[in-house]
């Protein structure tokens, strides 16, 4: 781990609307935040390396309708945070009415898509031959998949709880279904080489 991490970073909430955290930068274009801000608008107003934390609720997938834009942002979250940093992202599922009803939403967001700002996995999967984008290679980003969770709708929940269905079939319904999974939780940490 390089030795940019030793003093305290900032923790960005970005697009943060109402849901304003406690400790945070609150960014919004518009509102009440503390900064005001266009995400879209690039670079950003912070610092290469700064950023210790990232909380994205329910944005990403407003943003950067066109693909050069959603790939700057990611490449600009690359460069104002720090090797270590935690960003977490809570987007709706792609196969769920409120990822569908609402117009602003321009991109869905999944768990393999953000696979693919891995130099790990971009370099794992080209030596096996997969034609995965490796983005991660192409943008010089590196971002380590470090978790993910979905939660559930109804009542797909609560058959999981009561043992009516298991994990696998709650996982094959995803597949195949609509609203199965609300929302998806994903937790990427930015990986840099010491400087």
């Amino acid at each position: 781990m390089s030795s940019q991490n030793n003093t305290p970073g900032l923790k960005l909430n970005l697009g943060c609307g109402n849901h304003h955290l406690n400790g945070y930068l609150n960014v919004d274009k518009v509102g009440r935040a503390d900064t005001l801000c266009d995400l879209e608008s690039l670079p950003w107003p912070w610092e290469n390396n700064s950023v210790q934390e990232i909380v994205m609720r329910h944005v990403l997938e407003h943003l950067g309708q066109k693909s050069d834009t959603f790939l700057g942002i990611m490449q600009e979250i690359y460069r104002v945070c720090r090797d270590g940093a935690v960003i977490t992202i809570t987007v709706p599922h792609p196969r769920s009415d409120s990822f569908l009803d609402d117009p602003t939403h321009v991109r869905p967001i999944t768990v393999n898509g953000m696979a693919l700002f891995s130099k790990a996995k971009n370099l794992e999967w080209a030596e096996r031959g997969a034609a995965n984008t490796p983005l991660g290679l192409i943008l010089d980003v590196d971002f380590e998949l470090t978790d993910s969770r979905f939660n559930l709708d109804e009542p797909w929940l609560s058959k999981l709880q009561q043992g009516v269905l298991t994990t696998e079939q709650i996982f094959e319904a995803e597949r195949h279904q609509f609203n199965v999974v609300h929302e998806i939780e994903i937790v990427l940490t930015v990986r840099k080489p010491a400087q």
